[in-house]
């Protein structure tokens, strides 16, 4: 279980009291005289996420009163997950929260625990932990908050710890705790086995560019594969980027960062897939050897790429990944990207843009997204502007002519390297800018939460 569920026989347990405008008069009237006169000192409304902690007579805590209002401006499903960085150290217990939104409160509690400590003299850890209510399934939410941690930690660890072979050994490390394949493509093989653009892409890195494959399940299963973007840091290349743009350019692996939280949960849970990751780690340098604005690259489909901006990488690398996920014909391929800054325009850090020509998935993702507070909004492939991404003198160039659609232009652009399978492009941010309840500053793993509800629900789990 997670370290920070504790165990139901724990002696002493402190209540929180979920509140709202029509509990909160019952709920304070079962308080004992002392408490209700604290309450009343220092009124305390029940407004959406406010606190008070309650001493009892001998100087320690009593209850704590959290309000919960679902009809709130702003509400989050997660407010719980404020918790614990409010609480003082002890255990605690939920009461009063309607039993449907006990399993999300607790989600939000247990990733609201996270802390990303690696390169403090003395970490802190929390020492605020939960009883589960009664019906909630802790081992999957251990399995979900796991597999955010995981996401969160490696794109919170700055690229000179976690270059192109650090993703590598995240993999590696994923594959052994689960019995999972692992091939990983390096260097100059990417050329002699058909991957030029992600060679191309990261060959001016001391640290050479690969392909990682990871493979999960039986054969015989329907075939989901995730492709996720590892550029472990992007200064632009020779369109290099201004310091203010380049300052978060560790995060430029989150794509890579949601797939293998995303293996995590499906290997972990026995999904009845036969799951397959490909990411493509790279970095994207400066040297004599980068690939220039102008170039033309050939790519694994064979269509030849003109290059517009070298700061247009991931698409690139991405390509050569996309075409051999499908060359396979899985059901469903899911791509994760950090890949326009158009999508944070358009929708901001906290809704990530996704496409897809099938419109039965998408409608699926749209509802499950709002069921397990994972966001994302179906954009359009909006077939005129391919005339956008056309070249001169290759078969396409890989950004649009003008500065308009940057986020639609660059999925109509991966969409010319999948022609068999379901394709569903998420363009996220991997990134959260300011805390929010569950979510604290720093590395976030956008939509793999949400791709697992859907995997789940539609191909269910094995005998594990």
């Amino acid at each position: 279980m997670h370290p920070a569920i504790a165990d139901a026989s724990t002696a002493h347990v402190t209540p929180v009291l979920i509140v709202s405008a029509e509990t909160f008069a019952s709920a304070i009237a079962a308080l004992p005289p002392p408490a209700r006169a604290f309450v009343a000192a220092q009124g305390f409304e029940p407004k959406d996420g406010r606190h008070l902690v309650l001493p009892d007579v001998e100087g320690g805590i009593a209850a704590v009163l959290f309000g919960w209002d679902p009809r709130a401006a702003g509400h989050d499903p997660f407010m719980p997950g404020k918790l614990p960085g409010l609480l003082p150290p002890g255990t605690y217990r939920l009461e009063g929260l309607p039993s449907e939104a006990a399993p999300s409160a607790v989600l939000a509690f247990l990733i609201g625990s996270y802390r990303f400590e690696r390169y403090r003299a003395n970490p802190k850890t929390s020492d605020v932990r939960l009883v589960l209510p009664e019906g909630v399934d802790g081992r999957e939410l251990t399995r979900i908050a796991e597999a955010v941690a995981l996401g969160r930690d490696l794109v919170n660890t700055p690229a000179n710890d976690l270059g192109p072979d650090g993703i590598e050994a995240a993999a590696r490390a994923l594959a052994a705790r689960h019995g999972a394949a692992i091939n990983v493509i390096v260097g100059d093989d990417l050329l002699a086995q058909n991957f030029p653009m992600v060679h191309a892409v990261g060959r001016a890195s001391a640290v050479p560019p690969r392909l990682i494959d990871l493979t999960w399940g039986d054969p015989a299963d329907p075939k989901v594969t995730i492709v996720g973007k590892g550029v472990a840091f992007d200064t632009g290349g020779l369109d290099i980027k201004p310091a203010s743009a380049m300052a978060l350019m560790k995060k430029d692996m989150g794509g890579a960062a949601a797939a293998l939280a995303l293996a995590h949960m499906v290997i972990d849970a026995g999904l009845k897939v036969r799951l397959r990751v490909l990411i493509p780690a790279v970095e994207n340098a400066i040297s004599g050897a980068a690939f220039r604005p102008g170039d033309v690259l050939r790519s694994r489909k064979g269509l030849s790429v003109e290059i517009g901006n070298t700061d247009a990488e991931g698409r690139l690398i991405l390509a050569d990944a996309l075409a051999l996920a499908d060359e396979e014909e899985p059901a469903l391929i899911i791509d994760y990207a950090t890949l326009t800054g158009a999508a944070r325009v358009a929708l901001g850090p906290d809704l990530p843009p996704f496409y897809t020509d099938d419109d039965a998935v998408a409608e699926r993702l749209a509802a499950l997204c709002l069921a397990v507070n994972d966001p994302v909004w179906r954009m359009p492939l909006w077939r005129p502007y391919d005339s956008l991404l056309s070249s001169k003198i290759a078969d396409i160039n890989h950004i649009s002519s003008g500065g308009f659609a940057g986020s639609v232009t660059a999925a109509l652009f991966l969409r010319r390297f999948v022609e068999k399978a379901t394709h569903v492009h998420f363009d996220i941010f991997a990134w959260t800018p300011s805390v929010k309840p569950g979510r604290p500053e720093g590395g976030e793993v956008q939509g793999a939460r949400l791709v697992y509800a859907y995997l789940k629900e539609r191909f269910g789990t094995g005998s594990r």
